[in-house]
């Protein structure tokens, strides 16, 4: 049986699980749309495929706000399929920047330079590691691999935004327009891992 206690501790976990969830959502909507206008306005393929993921990480928060909503919140059958749900949103990610990548090495697809892009790139950079590590946190605690296959999202995220920022600094001042695209296959090989761990049960140990 279950300590009132440690029932207690688990279930304000679960609550900060889901608000970090919400946050990440409107995070990921402001930033994707960020993303786009800049995207558009340079010409970028990098900006805009970047903006475009948020689509699939936000789907990742969904998942796990959908898990800790009501009688889910304490119901293993849930967090079941909240994990496979998640491990999905890896694999829908992986091929979309996979091919982007792809089409920009083989095309030779320059990442442009653009001040709204490197603020929005630098905003995730900050914000996003900061919230995979916690919900890597309390997917530890709650035993849930929805919410830390959701903080590796929030990871993987951040690791693109720097893969957009190297893109456009090297392309600036070097001339090595094909660093964007090699670092964007690499993220999603890890994409593939990640989802294939999360599909397991292996993202919250």
């Amino acid at each position: 049986m279950v300590e009132p206690e440690a029932h207690e501790r688990w279930l304000r976990a679960a609550r900060a699980a889901k608000a970090l969830s919400w946050a990440s959502l409107v995070w990921m909507t402001l930033e994707g749309a960020a993303g786009l206008v800049a995207g558009v306005g340079a010409a970028s393929i990098a900006l805009i495929g970047w903006a475009l993921s948020s689509v699939v990480e936000g789907l990742a928060s969904v998942i796990v706000i959908w898990r800790f909503t009501g009688s889910r919140t304490l119901s293993p059958t849930a967090e079941h399929r909240a994990q496979k749900a998640v491990a999905v949103s890896f694999w829908l990610l992986a091929p979309y920047v996979a091919v982007e990548s792809g089409h920009k090495l083989i095309s030779g697809q320059r990442a442009d330079t653009t001040a709204l892009g490197i603020a929005v790139t630098v905003a995730s950079l900050l914000i996003m590691p900061a919230l995979g590590k916690a919900k890597h946190r309390l997917g530890a605690r709650l035993g849930s691999g929805a919410t830390a296959g959701e903080g590796t999202q929030n990871l993987l995220c951040a690791y693109l935004a720097g893969a957009v920022l190297i893109g456009l600094g090297a392309n600036t001042w070097f001339g090595l327009w094909w660093l964007d695209p090699l670092i964007g296959l690499a993220v999603a090989a890890v994409a593939v891992r990640e989802g294939l761990e999360a599909w397991r049960g292996e993202d919250c140990c």
